[in-house]
Order: structure tokens, then sequence, then C-alpha cells
């Protein structure tokens, strides 16, 4: 007999014994803690899932406490070290690292899936130039939804795989056409002869060469940094992803759903916030008062503290190290420099450290990105094309378990009840939003 919990009501004197399983009791079990026969039964309340898991996954592992984060087993220093980003994708999706000729066939239907479709230039083009390149992102993706109806068949496997292959070919595209779109410039169509992030930067800054030739430490990074974003267990978008996707809907919608998920400044966008921070510190000079009004609760430290990790996020001391490799090419940012000494001073200082507010992965990001030409709008975009292969593998994973049904959250209700109805000539005047 496996371990138990024995659960004693106060309210009629009754014991439960609930199964424990993989340090879980399932939540329905506990609807039979009733007073009686007109009784739901009991429920949790979680807000923002603090403390709920809604899945069994195999894809992600995070250890906060240890600072431990593995795709499929493999710790995330040793992929980052050792692998490029299309390797680790079909990991993520597929469960196993591919062999040589695996790889090959993997590497060349997604080159072959960047093309976008003439017509969608057109969904971009009637955006204003102005936008947010993140609401163009998400605007596109989702008219992907038109320009493959087929898309709908989720229950097919190999039609689920053929968009698979297309989302993660057309995300980098359709990213740099969103950037090109705001700055003006033509579109660049996809090089087919160049590697996956190499051809993202061949469609974002070739100008008038006749072959774009990216720096290959710079491109290296830039796989480094997709590898280290790819996935990150059950996340707000993730959550995004399976929930919108448990209705059926194609993935092109569901993709949509998680990059709008993706896109606020407390998920995806907090590196953007990094550099607003460091900016607004100026000098390497002015970090210690910076730190001292952060403490007497004026401002927010960005990029430091996450709600998994409670120890260095293990992604960003790869990023750190990545970036002294970056600024060799680039020549040193001073933001660097900035950032260095906030870390150094934050994490010697009892108010973080006894908080344990540690660097997470936007913490140094956004100041690479920067030096490599990127755009602050840009990060949370840059975010989105490796996550994209995350929320397919959540989203498969989720469509392939049995016990996944669509998503339906339970809720406590706090208004009103059996209100007496008055016509509209006897009702007194009130202010909606006071009413709310």
């Amino acid at each position: 007999m496996g371990d138990i919990i024995a659960i004693s009501d106060s309210r009629t004197g009754r014991t439960y014994t609930l199964p424990i399983e993989n340090g879980t009791i399932r939540a329905m079990d506990l609807r039979q803690l009733k007073t009686g026969p007109d009784d739901f039964g009991l429920m949790t309340y979680d807000p923002a899932f603090m403390n709920t898991a809604s899945c069994r996954s195999s894809i992600s592992f995070i250890d906060g406490d240890k600072g431990i984060l593995e795709y499929r087993g493999y710790p995330i220093e040793v992929l980052a070290e050792n692998c490029n980003f299309l390797e680790v994708a079909y990991l993520l999706l597929f469960g196993n690292l591919p062999n040589g000729d695996e790889l090959k066939g993997w590497v060349y239907e997604i080159t072959h899936h960047s093309m976008l479709h003439e017509s969608t230039k057109k969904f971009t083009e009637g955006i204003r130039y102005n936008a947010h390149p993140m609401s163009m992102l998400v605007s596109t993706v989702a008219a992907l939804s038109a320009v493959y109806p087929d898309a709908r068949d989720v229950q097919s496997a190999d039609n689920r795989l053929l968009q698979i292959k297309r989302l993660i070919g057309k995300m980098p595209t359709i990213a740099a056409m969103s950037y090109r779109h705001s700055v003006g410039f033509p579109y660049v169509y996809p090089d087919n002869d160049l590697s996956y992030t190499e051809n993202f930067m061949n469609m974002l800054w070739k100008m008038v060469e006749p072959k774009y030739v990216a720096h290959p430490m710079l491109a290296r990074a830039l796989d480094v940094l997709f590898i280290l974003h790819a996935d990150h267990e059950q996340n707000c978008s993730a959550n995004a992803m399976r929930s919108v996707g448990s209705s059926l809907a194609d993935p092109y919608l569901s993709i949509a759903a998680a990059a709008a998920a993706l896109s606020g400044p407390l998920h995806g966008g907090a590196n953007e916030e990094v550099i607003r921070m460091l900016d607004e510190i100026g000098t390497k000079e002015n970090v210690y008062d910076y730190i001292r009004r952060v403490k007497d609760g004026h401002g927010r430290l960005m990029g430091f503290g996450h709600r998994i990790y409670k120890n260095y996020d293990p992604r960003a001391k790869i990023i750190k190290w990545i970036a002294e490799q970056v600024f060799e090419v680039t020549g040193r940012n001073s933001r660097l420099d900035i950032a260095m000494e906030l870390e150094r001073i934050a994490l010697d200082d009892e108010y973080f450290v006894s908080r344990r507010l540690y660097p997470n992965v936007d913490f140094y990001s956004g100041i690479i990105y920067q030096a490599m030409g990127f755009r602050p709008e840009m990060f949370t975009v840059l975010f989105a094309i490796p996550r994209t292969v995350g929320w397919l593998a959540q989203w498969q994973e989720m469509l392939l378990d049995p016990e996944q049904k669509i998503a339906r959250p339970r809720q406590i209700y706090t208004g009103q009840r059996m209100r007496e109805y008055l016509p509209l000539e006897k009702r007194t005047p009130v202010h909606a939003m006071e009413e709310v």
C-alpha cells in the first residue's frame, strides 16, 4: 500500500484517508469531504496556482531550491555547451537527442518550412509600423490559422507534426518581418544555406550585400540563448498554451494565446524592464543609492528573484558567461559594468540574501541582446522564437494525456444571490466602478 494522508473533518467528525502520489493528493479526492448530501464537497483555493499541479509532464524539471533546470533529464548547462538549438528542439518534442541522420532530416524539414505564404505579408503590412513587435507577432501567428485551415485536425499525429515543423520554421521569419516592418525596411526572405540563428540574423539585418554573413560568435550566442529559453515547466504562457489547446483549438491560435501571455512585463517582457532600470541608474557609481531606494520601498530591482528559483537561476550563470564572449566581439557595454556592480552589492546585502533574490535569466539577457543590435522592444519577440518549441511540446503532451480534459477551473463565488429585479424607472443611480 502506498503513502496515505488522514484528514479529520471537524464539521462531521469523520476521518478520510487519501492516497499520496508524487507528493500530491488529487483535488477531486477532496470532493468526498461533505457535510451532507446537498454539499458540493471540499475544493482547494489556490490563486495563481501557487501550489497546484495541473498536469503530469516529462519535458522539463526544475529544482528551485538547488538552482537546477533539466530538459528531458539533461542539465541545461550540458545542452547549452554541447548542442545547437534545433537539437534541443528535437529533444523537447520527441524525448531524446537525435542521431546524425535524424538531426540532418530535422534541420532540413525546419529549414524548408521557414518561408511564409505571400498573403501573410499583407497581415503584417496592415498593422501600424509603430505597434509593439509582440503585437505584430501575436497577430500574424493567429492569422496563420486562416492560411492553414488543415491545422484544425489536431487529433492526427501526422498533421500535428506538420504544424509543429511549420511553426518552428516560420516563427523567426515572422519575428524578423515584424522588426523590418517597424523600421520601414523591405522584408528579407529566408536563406536555406544558413543555420537557424544565422538565417534569423540574415532576415533581420541584411541590407544590400549579396550574402549576409553572421559573426559565428554572435550566432552561437543567440543559439545558446534560444536553448536557455526553450522551455520552463508550467509557466504562465505554457499554462495558456495548454488551456487554450485543451479546447482542441488549432496550434496557431494556441501559440498566439501563449505569446500574448508572454508579452506581459511580468513574464517575457522582464528583460526590457532590466534595460530601463540600468538606464535609470546611469552609472556604476549610482548603484548603491539605487539599491538603497529599493530597500526603502521606492522602485523595484528588476531581473532579481523568481517564482520558482530560490537560488541562482542556472540560466543566468550561463548568460553571464556568454555576455563576456559577446562583448569581445561587440565592444563592452557600460550597462554590463552597472549590472555586475548591482549583482555584487545585492548578493552581499542581507536584505536581498535573506529574501533569496538572485539574478534570473532576464538580468543579463537584455544586455546581450542590445549589444548584438536588438532594440529593447524586440526582446520578448526573441523569447517567443525558442519558447515556441516548449509550447508545442507542452501542447502535444497535453493532447496525448488521457487524463486531460478541457481546462475549466472552479471559483469561489463572492457576489450577491437572488436579487429582486427592478424596472428601469425604479433603479437608484450607482457608479458602475464603485459597484464592482
